[in-house]
C-alpha cells in the first residue's frame, strides 16, 4: 500500500498507531508526549466516549502537553446499552489527576475546563441522584447510551406525527434521539419517570455535576431534543453571549407525541435555559467538583458539546493558511466537511444558510460552532462494526496473539498481511507477463460489505437496515479475516462517499475533508476513504482532536477568546495530508464497487418487501 502523505507542519511524524490506541480500552493509561512549553495558560479538555474517559492538556498554541484515560462500564443486554453517571465522574476525575502528573501541571495553572461526551441520556432526582433508566432496576444504570436502539418503535410514533419539528432533524428522529428514549421510559419504567427531576444530555450533566449550573448547550437541546436553536438568531450574538430563556421548545409536538408533562414548570425537567458551547457557566468549578478534580475552584467552565461535534471544533480550522478576505473565509470552511472517526462516524459540516438534506440530521443552529448551521451524516457502527467482525472470526485469537507478541495492534499486522497478499499478486502477475500490477485495494473483488449492522443512520435514515457480506466461503484463515477487515474499510468509505454526494446534491458545495478520531491512526483506513471520497484528507497535528475541541469550550469561556471560530484558529493546526490515488484503474474498481455497494441495499429493500407481502397472506 502507497501513503501518499505529505507533512504541511515538518514537525510531523508519521504516526505508528497501536492496540492501546485504536480500541480506547486501556486502565488509566497515561500518555507522555515530547516536553513542549507550559508558558502562558493551560486548557483542560475532557472527553466521555464510549469505553473510557479522557482528559487532556492543551499549551495556547494548541499543543498537546499530556493526556490520560480512564475505563468506564457499559451494561449490555440486546438493545439496551447502560452505564451509570456516578462511574463516568470517577473516571473523569481520574483521568484528569493522571493527565495533570503526566504533563506535571499544577491544578492551580489550569485556566479551564471544556467537557465533551456521547449524546446519551441521563436521568437524576431533585437531590442529583442518579435514577435507573434499566428494567433491571439496577439504580446505577441511570445512562441510557447513544447506542441504545430499544426505542425503535417510539421513533416510528413520533416520526408518525409529520411534525413540523422533525424537518429539522432530517425529516425523522432516530431511535438514538433523546425523545424516542424518554417516551420508551414513560411507557415502560413508570416509576422512574415519576422520580426524575432532570433529564439531561451526558455532556450537560457533566458541566451540571462540575459546577451546578443546569444551563443546557445548543448543541445538545438541538441536535438530540428537537429544540429549535434558531429561535434565538435574532435575539443574540455570540459575543454577547449570555443564559437564555429556552424558546426553542414546540410545546405541541411534545404533547402530540405524548411528553407533554415535560413543558410543565417552563421545561425545567429538560432545560429552561440554553447557551452558545463555549459560554461561561455559573461561577466555574464549584468548591466540590474542584477538589474532586485536582483544580481550584472557580476555574471558568465552558457550555459543552456532544463528543463529535466538539471534533468538528477541534479540527475544522486545520487547514494550510492562505491569504483570504474575511468574505472568502467565511465561504471556504463551508466547503470542509469533518470525518470524526470512533465506535461510530460522523460527518459534520456548516454553512451560512440552512440546508435540508432528507435522510441527513440538521439543520442545526450554532450546534457546532456559533451562528453557523451544522448538517450532520453518521454511520452508526465504524470501529464497533471493525471490532465485532474481529472477535467474532475464528482466526481473530491467532491474530490477537501474534499480535501481542510483536506489540503492535491487530490492525497493523492485518495491514502487514495485506500487503503481503499484495505484493504476491504482483509477482504472479509478472510471472504471467499482464499488463500493469494489481493494486492493493482489488484484493476484495470477490467480497462486499453493507456495513448496516447497527441500520442506515445516513443518508437513508433506516434503523432496519442489516448488514450484507457478499462472498463468504468457508474458508477461516487469516487471509481471509483480512480481506473482511479491508473490504469492511471500503463499505464504510463507499458510506461515507454516498453522504458527501447526497448532501453537495442538496446544496452544499464540500471539496475538502478533515478527518480525526482512533481510526484516522490506520493509514489503511485513510488511504481508502481518499482513493473512494476522491478527495485529499488532511489530518490534523495534534491526535486528540475531541479532547482539544473540548478544551477550546473552556478557552473561550476563560474569556481567552472572544468566540469558539477564532479560538479554533488559534489551537487547530493541520498535519499530514493523505491524497487519493492518481491511478485510473483504482478510481473505475471503487466506482464500480459503488455501484454494487448502493445495489445491496435496493436489493435488501426489495427482498423485505416481498417478505412482507409474503407473510402478509399468512
Amino acid at each position: 500500500m502507497t501513503d501518499r502523505t505529505t507533512f504541511p507542519d515538518s514537525r510531523n511524524q508519521r504516526h505508528r498507531f497501536s492496540a492501546v490506541e485504536m480500541t480506547d480500552r486501556t486502565t488509566g493509561t497515561a500518555y507522555p508526549l515530547t516536553p513542549r512549553s507550559r508558558s502562558g495558560p493551560i486548557f483542560l479538555g475532557v472527553d466521555v466516549g464510549t469505553a473510557s474517559a479522557r482528559a487532556a492538556l492543551f499549551n495556547n498554541n494548541g499543543r498537546l502537553l499530556g493526556s490520560a484515560n480512564s475505563p468506564i462500564q457499559i451494561w449490555k443486554d440486546g438493545d439496551c446499552v447502560e452505564q451509570s453517571s456516578t462511574d463516568i465522574w470517577h473516571a473523569i476525575c481520574t483521568a484528569v489527576r493522571s493527565a495533570c502528573s503526566i504533563a506535571n501541571i499544577k491544578g492551580d495553572q489550569v485556566v479551564s475546563v471544556g467537557f465533551a461526551a456521547t449524546c446519551s441520556l441521563v436521568a437524576i432526582d431533585c437531590d442529583g441522584e442518579p435514577v435507573t433508566v434499566s428494567s433491571t432496576g439496577d439504580s446505577r444504570r441511570n445512562v441510557i447510551m447513544w447506542m441504545d436502539h430499544r426505542a425503535v418503535k417510539q421513533a416510528d410514533r413520533i416520526n408518525s406525527s409529520k411534525s413540523p419539528v422533525l424537518e429539522y432533524c432530517g425529516g425523522a428522529v432516530s431511535p438514538e434521539m433523546q425523545t424516542p428514549k424518554l417516551l420508551w421510559v414513560k411507557e415502560n419504567l413508570k416509576e422512574s419517570w415519576t422520580m426524575t427531576f432532570r433529564w439531561m444530555d451526558l455532556s450537560d450533566w457533566l458541566s451540571y455535576r462540575a459546577t451546578g449550573d443546569d444551563t443546557r448547550s445548543l448543541c445538545t437541546t438541538v441536535c438530540k431534543w428537537t429544540y429549535l436553536g434558531h429561535a434565538h438568531m435574532q435575539q443574540i450574538n455570540e459575543i454577547d453571549s449570555r443564559d437564555m430563556e429556552a424558546l426553542g421548545w414546540d410545546d405541541d409536538f411534545w404533547e402530540e407525541i405524548g411528553l407533554g408533562d415535560l413543558v410543565d414548570s417552563h421545561h425545567s425537567k429538560i432545560g429552561r435555559s440554553v447557551a452558545f458551547p463555549g459560554h461561561a457557566l455559573g461561577c466555574g468549578l464549584t468548591p466540590d467538583a474542584a477538589k474532586e478534580l485536582g483544580l481550584l475552584a472557580g476555574t471558568p467552565v465552558g457550555t459543552s458539546l456532544i463528543d463529535a461535534h466538539a471534533g468538528g471544533v477541534g479540527v475544522l480550522e486545520s487547514v494550510p493558511v492562505e491569504p483570504e478576505s474575511i468574505e472568502d473565509d467565511e465561504e471556504a470552511i463551508c466547503h470542509r466537511m469533518v470525518l470524526v472517526c470512533g465506535t461510530s462516524n460522523c460527518h459534520m459540516a456548516i454553512s451560512k444558510t440552512k440546508l435540508f438534506i432528507p435522510g441527513v440530521w440538521g439543520p442545526f443552529w450554532s450546534a457546532m460552532v456559533p451562528e453557523y448551521w451544522l448538517t450532520e451524516g453518521g454511520q452508526s457502527a465504524t470501529g464497533a462494526l471493525l471490532d465485532y467482525l474481529m472477535e467474532n472470526h475464528v482466526a481473530s485469537q491467532g491474530l490477537a496473539n501474534r499480535a501481542a507478541s510483536r506489540s503492535i495492534s491487530t490492525f497493523e499486522l492485518m495491514n502487514e498481511i495485506l500487503e503481503k497478499m499484495h505484493m504476491n499478486e504482483i509477482l504472479e502477475s509478472m510471472k504471467q507477463q499482464e499488463v500493469g500490477s494489481p493494486f492493493l485495494a482489488a484484493l476484495t473483488k470477490d467480497i462486499q460489505v453493507l456495513p448496516d449492522f447497527h441500520g442506515n443512520r445516513s443518508p437513508i435514515a433506516d434503523p432496519l437496515s442489516k448488514g450484507v457480506i457478499y462472498g463468504l466461503t468457508i474458508d477461516t484463515s487469516e487471509k481471509q479475516l483480512a480481506l473482511l477487515y479491508l473490504a469492511t474499510i471500503q463499505g464504510l468509505a463507499y458510506g461515507t462517499r454516498h453522504i458527501i454526494e447526497h448532501c453537495n446534491e442538496k446544496g452544499h458545495k464540500i471539496d475538502t475533508l478533515l478527518a480525526c478520531g482512533g481510526l484516522t491512526k490506520n493509514p489503511l483506513f485513510i488511504q481508502e476513504h481518499a482513493d473512494i471520497t476522491g478527495y485529499p484528507i488532511t489530518l490534523p497535528r495534534e491526535n486528540e482532536s475531541v479532547l482539544l475541541g473540548a478544551a477550546i469550550l473552556g478557552a473561550v469561556a476563560s474569556k481567552k477568546y472572544p468566540t469558539v471560530r477564532q479560538a479554533m484558529k488559534a489551537l487547530n493546526a493541520p498535519g499530514r495530508v493523505v491524497y487519493p490515488s492518481h491511478d485510473p484503474k483504482v478510481k473505475k474498481y471503487h466506482d464500480t464497487k459503488y455501484r454494487i455497494f448502493r445495489d445491496l441495499y435496493e436489493q435488501q429493500l426489495s427482498h423485505r418487501a416481498m417478505l412482507k407481502e409474503a407473510l402478509s397472506d399468512v
